[in-house]
C-alpha cells in the first residue's frame, strides 16, 4: 500500500520557534541540479521536499519573504 505524501502543517500563529526552524529547512533543503531534474541536496528527492514547502509556508504565514528572511 503506498504511502501518501503530505505536507507537514503550518500552525498559524507562527513562534519565533517556528520562524528559526523554517528558515533552517530553507537553507538546508535545497535545489542540486541531477541529469533527471533538481533534486533536495538533503534527502535526494524532487525539490521541493515537505520540509521546503513547509519552510517556504511558515515563513511565508509568518509575512515575511524569503528575501527578508
Amino acid at each position: 500500500m503506498p504511502a501518501t505524501q503530505t505536507d507537514f502543517p503550518v500552525l498559524t500563529p507562527v513562534t519565533d520557534e517556528d520562524l528559526a526552524l523554517a528558515v533552517r529547512a530553507v537553507k538546508v533543503h535545497v535545489p542540486e541540479s541531477w541529469p533527471h531534474g533538481p533534486l533536495c541536496r538533503s534527502e535526494r528527492v524532487p525539490f521541493p521536499c515537505r520540509l521546503a514547502r513547509w519552510g517556504r509556508a511558515t515563513i511565508e504565514a509568518a509575512g515575511f519573504t524569503e528575501e527578508q528572511v
